[in-house]
């Protein structure tokens, strides 16, 4: 499990500039796909043989002044609390406010491994000796804008993160495998976990944000150990109005990946929303399974919510109920394909979390979805598949040349992995690789599983040995 790194600070210090400089081209790993969206608070960084995530946690901007005090801490506290190293950003022209000595002292309580990060010195008017009295070690001068400093800025960072040897959480739980309930806020993630064990494991709450922290419960279905992990709530930047919510990101990035299946659950009467795109794109960049539960279904059948020509004298019928069903459930599968492309293979189930409609069918397709996720195509069916996929729909032309596929094999399995050996890599179009994709998908059965392709040049060796 990957490392997390939070940038902390009061407002205006600059930390979303320092995130987009480090997560620029030259320090990120960026999966570039149609589709997926880009504006997040998160990436992944690779910087000295290390990858760790990299958390930007916003400012207090939106905090009125006379709660400053009490937000300053309650975010310091709870950012340090999710990280495994933290970035205490300062503005190196304004020097010290009241603001930064609340986080420095949240920073020096947790003890937590700390940089302390002296913005705007590309032309100090301040003596960066002033920020001693934090006494943070190491205190590196920096400047997001001017990038200087920052490479060394990272070294220091890899140099303090923890070894990569050290258990991950839930790794002494024997499980077969893990699922993560992710979402914005009050969709009704705990309503879906307490369903699904049976019992009041997390404390459901009108108030969005209850859940602060992950928590994991054992479940046993079928023969199946499932490890759940329902996580605080995930919103938008703009609708945040307490900070501390903005570092309840972190716990649920950091589950994700430690997880194999995502459900990812929608509310059904706002629609998906951008954050459940961002969430979408960070479980889909990550390979992990994703299955959509549209939870509160049941207010959009209810006729006095659509305002439909009903009165409660005249209910609808059970026929018109289920052809109403038909044609929302056609609309929402539309708005997947149109809004979510990138999983767009991922199944999608109606639920009501509260009243325990539709519950049933999301165990079994847990396990359907891991199945898949976990299978193993023999080798000579693939190359046969290939053959017969290139006789059916050739590769277009690009400049004068056709793709060929020479041979094909699986590399590894959650999500099935299969390299392809070609004649050139710069001939395969994304739409051509998505016809390849969906062909294994309707061949071998994979209809609900991420499937990765990876393009390679046929070496000499490779063409002597076919």
């Amino acid at each position: 499990m990957k490392p997390i790194v939070a940038i902390v600070g009061r407002t205006n210090v600059g930390k979303s500039t320092l995130f987009n400089r480090i997560a620029g081209r030259l320090y990120a790993i960026i999966e570039d796909e149609p589709g997926v969206t880009r504006d997040r608070l998160y990436c992944d960084v690779e910087h000295g043989g290390r990858v760790f995530t990299l958390v930007d946690t916003g400012g207090l901007a939106d905090a009125p002044r006379e709660d400053l005090r009490g937000v300053v801490t309650a975010q310091a506290e709870a950012a340090i609390t999710q990280a495994d190293v933290v970035v205490f950003v300062v503005d190196g022209i304004t020097g010290l406010v009241p603001a930064d000595w609340e986080v420095a002292d949240r920073v020096r309580a947790a003890g937590k491994p700390t940089i302390l990060a002296i913005n705007k010195m590309e032309s100090p008017k301040r003596d960066e000796y002033e920020f001693a009295a934090f006494g943070i070690d190491p205190a590196i001068p920096v400047s997001a804008k001017a990038r200087m400093n920052i490479p060394y800025l990272l070294d220091t960072i890899v140099a303090k993160l923890p070894s990569e040897d050290e258990g991950e959480p839930g790794a002494e739980i024997a499980y077969d495998f893990a699922a993560t309930i992710v979402g914005r806020p009050n969709v009704g993630k705990s309503s879906l976990l307490n369903r699904l064990l049976g019992q009041e494991r997390s404390i459901v709450s009108e108030i969005p944000g209850t859940t602060r922290d992950a928590i994991d419960s054992l479940l046993e279905w079928d023969g199946h150990r499932i490890l759940l992990t329902d996580t605080a709530g995930m919103r938008r930047k703009a609708k945040v109005k307490e900070d501390v919510e903005y570092y309840s990101v972190v716990r649920a990035l950091r589950s994700i990946d430690r997880s194999d299946l995502v459900l990812l659950m929608i509310d059904a009467t706002e629609g998906i929303t951008e954050q459940d795109q961002r969430i979408a794109g960070y479980a889909h960049e990550k390979g992990r399974l994703v299955i959509l539960l549209v939870n509160k279904w049941d207010l959009l059948t209810d006729p006095v919510e659509l305002d439909l020509p009903y009165t409660l004298d005249d209910p609808l019928t059970p026929t018109q109920v289920a052809k109403l069903e038909r044609r929302l459930q056609g609309d929402w599968k539309h708005s997947v394909r149109d809004k979510l492309v990138f999983i767009d293979y991922s199944p999608v189930l109606f639920i009501s979390a509260l009243k325990g409609r539709g519950i049933d069918a999301i165990l079994p397709q847990m396990v359907e979805s891991i199945g898949q996720y976990r299978t193993r195509v023999p080798t000579p069916k693939l190359n046969r598949l290939m053959v017969d996929a290139a006789a059916a729909h050739p590769a277009p032309m690009r400049r004068g040349r056709r793709l060929k596929v020479y041979y094909a094999t699986q590399a590894e399995t959650s999500p099935p992995t299969i390299i392809l050996f070609v004649n050139d890599p710069e001939l395969m179009h994304f739409s051509y690789e998505r016809y390849l994709r969906n062909r294994i998908r309707e061949v071998f059965g994979l209809t609900g599983t991420p499937i990765r392709l990876m393009v390679r040049q046929r070496r000499r060796v490779e063409r002597d040995g076919a």
